[in-house]
């Protein structure tokens, strides 16, 4: 055990929150999934041990890829998005389909399913890192510097919108953020954003048109959200979530009910993963919403530093992008939970109940602790130059 933790490098106080917020999934999970495991047959451990095992498994990715140089990432990232794009395609069209959305592909051998937008993400926002860190010179001219960044966004996230587009607007927005970061031209921002309101609405009318995709999900979750919707669509599954999820927060208060004492539990669908945030603050009070949020910002905080500190572009645009989509995910499922937002379907990254999606925020977050384990050894290496000469001198009077 001690061994580990001296090869464990990076910035530990990431390494704390990662490790709390496992610790903070597993009692989540655990309370949450009771009236599952009964609808499933299954032990009342069985989904605590699978996710024992996913975040086990998390844990062990975030050691190995930390202990990789960050600058071998740069080689990868567009073999990584060129593969990510024909199986955005793939699964817009031969996914798997849950609420009329295709998500999902399913691996062959192993049958395993997994969501293509993770995947998409990572592989955008290396990408990302590389392409702004290598037009860093010319990244304010239109065709030099722009496009080469504008083009990878519009293709990922036209891919991503009609089967998912919650992930395709938090991705759009977070890609804004690390272009104001790279010193892209405030101008330039602005008309991708209007560029994707434009995409938007061409999306939502062509949906509408020839009755394909989730329009007329999008449409209702606005009514729903806005307190529009009639009689027979105030039954539907989106408005009993939030109205569940409303009762659980009220029951919770300033302290909560205690520990595996949710009574919402049993009747809020998917308690588990979209909605769990809500479950955390019926048991543990508005105090221990207030505590998930600060880990969460906490750990931004940290990535942060580290963009500040790593002296190189690539890996401090690295950091910066994947702990911003990472912490703004997390912030709207809880704005969701509390009804800030529309429903989304988001999760909540390492706490919500999964698998792959589970793995693929370990690997960004991994990425990032990589990025600070550079630094860290950088600084060190730097601090070691600077205090020989004194050394030296010191012997040499002695």
């Amino acid at each position: 055990m001690n061994q580990l933790l001296k090869r464990t490098k990076g910035d530990q106080v990431i390494w704390g929150v990662v490790l709390v917020l496992s610790f903070i999934s597993l009692l989540a999970v655990y309370s949450s999934t009771g009236s599952l495991a009964y609808r499933m047959d299954k032990n009342s451990n069985y989904y605590l041990l699978k996710q024992i095992l996913v975040l086990g498994l998390g844990l062990l990715i975030i050691y190995w890829v930390h202990k990789v140089n960050y600058t071998k990432f740069a080689r990868i990232a567009i073999l990584l998005y060129i593969i990510s794009l024909p199986l955005l395609l793939y699964t817009l069209f031969f996914g798997a389909t849950l609420n009329e959305g295709s998500r999902w592909i399913r691996l062959p051998v192993i049958n395993v399913t997994f969501q293509t937008s993770d995947l998409a993400k990572l592989a955008l926002f290396m990408f990302l890192a590389r392409v702004l860190s290598v037009k860093q010179s010319v990244i304010k001219d239109w065709r030099k510097g722009f496009i080469p960044v504008l083009v990878p966004v519009i293709c990922t996230c036209a891919l991503i919108a009609p089967a998912n587009l919650s992930t395709a607007l938090m991705l759009g927005f977070t890609c804004c953020i690390l272009f104001f970061i790279g010193r892209v031209q405030v101008k330039h921002i602005m008309l991708l954003a209007f560029m994707g309101i434009i995409g938007l609405a061409l999306l939502f009318t062509a949906s509408k048109m020839f009755h394909f995709g989730r329009a007329s999900t999008w449409e209702q979750r606005i009514n729903d959200f806005a307190g529009k919707s009639d009689g027979k669509t105030k039954k539907k599954e989106d408005v009993y979530q939030v109205q569940q999820a409303k009762i659980a927060i009220a029951n919770g208060g300033i302290t909560g009910r205690g520990p595996g004492k949710s009574l919402q539990r049993n009747f809020l669908p998917h308690p588990y993963s979209d909605f769990i945030y809500s479950i955390i603050i019926e048991e543990y009070g508005l105090i221990g919403g207030a505590v998930l949020m600060f880990l969460y910002l906490l750990f931004l905080w940290r990535s942060i530093l580290i963009f500040r500190r790593c002296p190189y572009a690539f890996g401090a645009f690295l950091a910066v992008g994947l702990s911003i989509t990472l912490v703004f995910q997390a912030m709207l499922n809880m704005a969701v939970n509390v009804h800030l937002v529309p429903v989304t379907g988001l999760t909540l990254p390492l706490v919500s109940m999964g698998g792959s999606s589970i793995w693929f925020t370990s690997i960004a977050i991994g990425v990032i602790l990589s990025v600070s384990r550079y630094v860290d050894e950088n600084e060190g290496k730097t601090k070691a130059t600077k205090e020989e000469p004194n050394t030296k001198t010191k012997l040499a009077t002695a």
